[in-house]
């Protein structure tokens, strides 16, 4: 027995050694081929970094060139609306004032600049300027929010990057909800701004130089020049600046035969005014600057609404090949450590230092770049692919807000010695709101309410892709449109209607905690909201209306023609919840498909086979 034991042992030590054999023998060797590929594979990762540089810098320009059709569009009208100064007063209409402008204009620094001259003419004073600030700060956002629709086409990304673009959203309308009473019971957000100006010699210094723009104008202005002293002309009231254009019209430098005119003292003037005849004038040519649309004779609207279609489209095409550039670099190994940088904690007990870094880094970012909209947008994509979650990019919103509020105070510093109070109190007045918010919605993880309501946003837009599009024409357009008409009627309409929808909707908001935390201490009827119509407490009819609708509209041929057939799917052998997860699909197939299933092939793994593996299985 010893003997065919060891017989039997030096058998499988030889079959053991063969099967080691085999695979030493068996690795594969690299050929030039093999080699060849690698390189090539590498040559193309490294071309793609150049490309993606190429495709942000197109991404920043036409976000540069939808700011100025915006502004040609409703530049105008904005100088309207800020012209009542009587409105601006009333503090819930200034709110929906700088709401309205931000989001026509599509810059917070245009409509802070309109209110910085209203403040220094005395036409407006601090505290009513202050509740104009806090809705240019929500207007501001919705850049990043239409940024966002760009990624509808895959479901988990439009989710991610809806919810990441809409974090600033939340986190603006619950700080105003909260300071804009403060503020206007006890105007502590122009007060510390008052007593901030008063504390130092202020003298008017150079502007700070901006990176971004120095990088980008040199193609925009190619493109589209602007003279946006018409709007803040409009504002202060000056009636002359309604026959002017806002398109820029560079008069060539010329020499009168009355009076001489150098080279150097070329006029900046707009196209309803015109420097001369041409018979009084002797061009000289070598000292023209102009842009595409100096000679178009077009109104400022058919030039506002052709740059609005072309920098979409732009836009749009750039969003949709980074977030293709960055899936093909960010894959594997390299996407899961950038992952782990980012979204990686401190060890504890440093974990909360965390969110702070992130924080200072948004700031800095923003400081450099100088815009906040660019900024938040470009984070947008790196949401959607996943590189960055959400609870990080909360925070590095949070500091893009206060690093937008710094380059505010630096080009406040370097305004003219008349306008340098207002300015800087304006300013500040910025900074101070976005601290005051920073305290009451960060710090305390239970406060961090921006991160549900982002989270819950995405939800629904993920289920309802058209919900983005209703969420951005009703915070945007319709409810501030809403709020200042009801505003124009007097504080008494404003109580009436005012107080009634506040108290339902603290009672709707106090149910509903109650339904998902202590159910049993409501009455049996508001346990759940199914006493109510459908249409009162659930999206799917609205779902279905949009549906229908969007089918009448895409193909009414195919609806009428009767040779086609339209098949319902048999519900009636099948069970409850098969049965409503199957109504739920065919209320909207497009909208509201299954999961994807992966198509790799299942790997079967036989037990007790794993030592030789040179022969596949």
């Amino acid at each position: 027995p010893g003997c065919l034991f060891l017989t039997l042992q030096s058998n499988n030590v030889n079959k053991s050694e063969h099967c080691v054999a085999e695979n030493v023998l068996d690795l594969p060797t690299k050929t030039s081929e093999d080699r060849r590929g690698e390189m090539s594979s590498l040559f193309i990762s490294l071309l793609r970094i150049p490309l993606l540089l190429l495709l942000l810098y197109g991404f920043v320009c036409s976000l540069d060139i939808l700011s100025s059709a915006f502004q040609l569009a409703g530049g105008k009208v904005a100088g309207d609306i800020f012209q009542d100064n009587a409105i601006l007063s009333n503090p819930v209409a200034g709110l929906m004032v700088g709401i309205l402008v931000t989001v026509l204009v599509q810059s917070s620094s245009t409509s802070t600049s309109i209110i910085v001259s209203l403040v220094s003419s005395g036409l407006l004073e601090v505290k009513s300027a202050v509740p104009i600030i806090m809705g240019s700060n929500i207007g501001t956002s919705v850049t990043n929010t239409i940024v966002a629709l760009m990624q509808a086409g895959e479901r988990n990304e439009f989710k991610r990057a809806f919810a990441g673009a809409t974090v600033h959203d939340c986190f603006n309308w619950l700080s105003v909800l909260v300071l804009l009473p403060v503020e206007v019971a006890s105007g502590l957000v122009s007060y510390l701004a008052r007593v901030t100006v008063s504390s130092f010699q202020l003298h008017s210094g150079q502007e700070a130089p901006e990176l971004l723009k120095t990088l980008t104008e040199p193609f925009t202005k190619l493109i589209i020049q602007l003279d946006k002293s018409v709007i803040t002309g409009i504002a202060l009231g000056d009636e002359s600046m309604r026959n002017h254009s806002l398109v820029k019209v560079w008069c060539k430098s010329s020499s009168f035969s009355s009076v001489n005119v150098t080279a150097a003292a070329a006029q900046n003037c707009s196209t309803e005014l015109h420097c001369g005849k041409d018979s009084d004038l002797t061009w000289i040519t070598q000292n023209i600057s102009r842009h595409l649309f100096v000679d178009s004779g077009l109104s400022d609207l058919a030039v506002g609404l052709i740059l609005l279609a072309s920098s979409l489209m732009v836009l749009c095409t750039c969003l949709l090949l980074i977030v293709k550039v960055l899936n093909s670099l960010l894959k594997g190994q390299v996407a899961k450590v950038i992952e782990g940088v980012i979204n990686t904690d401190f060890p504890y007990p440093l974990g909360w230092l965390s969110g702070y870094l992130a924080m200072l880094m948004g700031a800095g970012m923003t400081f450099i770049i100088q815009s906040s909209s660019v900024f938040t947008s470009a984070l947008t994509p790196l949401i959607g692919i996943g590189v960055i979650s959400l609870n990080r990019a909360y925070p590095l919103t949070l500091g893009s807000n206060i690093g937008t509020t710094t380059t505010a105070i630096l080009a406040a510093l370097a305004s003219p010695r008349e306008k340098l109070p207002a300015a800087c109190q304006i300013a500040l007045c910025h900074f101070y709101f976005n601290i005051f918010g920073i305290l009451l919605w960060y710090p305390v993880p239970l406060t961090r309410l921006p991160i549900r309501m982002a989270s819950a946003l995405g939800e629904c837009t993920a289920k309802y892709r058209w919900f983005a599009v209703l969420y951005l024409l009703v915070c945007f357009l319709l409810l501030p449109c809403l709020v200042f008409g009801i505003s124009l009627a007097g504080w008494q309409a404003m109580v009436g209607v005012g107080a009634p929808f506040a108290a339902l909707t603290i009672f709707i908001l106090l149910v509903n905690l109650m339904q998902s935390h202590s159910p049993t201490h409501l009455p049996k009827t508001l346990r759940s909201w199914d006493f109510l119509p459908q249409w009162m407490h659930s999206l799917k009819p609205l779902d279905k209306l949009i549906t229908k609708t969007t089918a009448l509209c895409c193909s009414p041929a195919r609806l009428n023609d009767p040779d086609v057939v339209v098949v319902t799917p048999d519900t009636t052998n099948i069970k409850p919840e098969s049965k409503k997860q199957t109504e739920q699909w065919y209320d909207n197939p497009a909208l509201s498909l299954p999961e994807e299933i992966s198509s790799e092939p299942r790997v079967f793994r036989l037990r007790g086979l794993e030592r030789c593996n040179s022969t596949p299985l």
